[in-house]
């Protein structure tokens, strides 16, 4: 019996295939997972509780609740200086991983190419290839700052290109991306009358005083940007499974199309914990996300200051909750490393190859975890290296 051949195409997640393997050995320490280790803070919780109890449990509209739409405008509007109509210009989703996914499908006819940097989060590469579109991996290093550069992009540019997909601060990396150079890439954009897709999902986590701008708040890039968000890394959401679209309405229309006809709508419950998010976020400027963002700091600060003492080669990041440090001086490829880490020391780490092909030779370590379990992890870690 044959089955989709482009679903069949893609391999399954390089990050699954470790957490497979740290299910079946004792006292792991986890440096893998992306997800913040704070709980959903307690008001926020406790106004899904209170919907629940009043008995709000229905459907919402397609596009979303409209308080939700209105406050995820505002936030834009205050925080990235960027206009939205919440009734038109507003779609709520499943997650921004639906978001990413939606727009692949609403918005590439088969063969059309989206350029993305390589390496980038796992899921980007394979959306677009279920989409029926083609995906362009620019190489970015540490020598760029992991950043994809005017130059690499315009080289990469052919008569199918659609879209570039951009997603600063980057998932590896924690690489973030510069003003200036942001401007020059919404020039070679504008030029060649592209499509910009950008995951903002960690675009409040940035460090040493570092301000990551939106795209689509830069001098006439809203109307070929479609930005992609969600409330899992900022507000520690992620089980709530709730994020958002926002792109003008000829952009959102096929997208909505999709969200209508697969997923009718996010569940309430999730919305109505964004609507206390933001709004509550509003009144004490944020301060949940301030807490949480100055917390990560200091653990970016303790982990890279480890790693480099273990002599592993490490990238600086200033976003995000992750470091990408060089294991290529240990003569191993970044999947036996990560292996024989957890086999031999019960570590967790991911490969860089799970984040494309320019990850081979990096790993991936995240530092949104205790720090007494990081300390264990780094001693661990220096036992591995010792041996080899």
């Amino acid at each position: 019996m044959a089955f989709n051949p482009l679903v069949e195409s893609v391999p399954p997640s390089g990050i699954r295939k470790f957490f497979d393997i740290a299910g079946s050995i004792a006292n792991v320490i986890s440096l893998g997972i992306g997800e913040p280790d704070f709980v959903t803070p307690y008001h926020i919780r406790s106004a899904v509780m209170d919907s629940l109890m009043d008995g709000e449990t229905q459907y919402t509209a397609n596009y979303g609740l409209i308080e939700l739409r209105r406050e995820i405008a505002g936030y834009l509007s205050s925080r990235f200086h960027v206009t939205y109509d919440p009734e038109s210009e507003v779609l709520v989703t499943v997650g921004a991983s639906e978001a990413i996914d939606m727009v692949m499908r609403g918005l590439l006819a088969p063969g059309d190419e989206v350029i993305l940097p390589d390496p980038g989060y796992v899921s980007y590469q394979p959306c677009v290839i279920f989409a029926g579109g083609t995906p362009v991996a620019v190489p970015t290093s540490p020598e760029n700052g992991f950043v994809i550069t005017p130059e690499a992009l315009e080289s990469a540019i052919t008569p199918r290109t659609k879209a570039v997909f951009l997603a600063y601060p980057c998932n590896p990396t924690g690489a973030v991306m510069p003003l200036e150079q942001m401007q020059k890439i919404a020039e070679i954009v504008t030029k060649h009358d592209l499509l910009l897709i950008c995951d903002d999902i960690y675009i409040e986590l940035v460090y040493d005083g570092f301000r990551q701008e939106s795209f689509a708040s830069l001098p006439g890039m809203k109307e070929r940007t479609i930005l992609i968000n969600g409330f899992s890394k900022s507000f520690a959401m992620t089980g709530f499974r709730v994020g958002y679209i926002c792109a003008p309405d000829k952009l959102l229309k096929n997208p909505a199309k999709i969200h209508q006809y697969a997923i009718m709508c996010a569940s309430r419950a999730s919305q109505v914990a964004a609507i206390q998010a933001l709004k509550q976020g509003r009144q004490d400027n944020y301060h949940d996300i301030q807490v949480m963002r100055d917390s990560y700091d200091r653990r970016r600060r303790l982990m890279y200051n480890a790693l480099t003492d273990m002599g592993l080669a490490c990238y600086e990041p200033r976003g995000a909750f992750y470091l990408f440090p060089s294991i290529a001086g240990t003569g191993m490829d970044s999947d036996t490393f990560c292996e024989r880490l957890l086999k031999e020391q019960a570590v967790v780490c991911i490969p860089g190859t799970a984040f494309g092909a320019c990850g081979e030779g990096f790993i991936r370590c995240c530092y949104a975890t205790d720090i007494d379990k990081m300390g264990e992890a780094f001693q661990r870690m220096r036992v591995f290296l010792s041996r080899d």
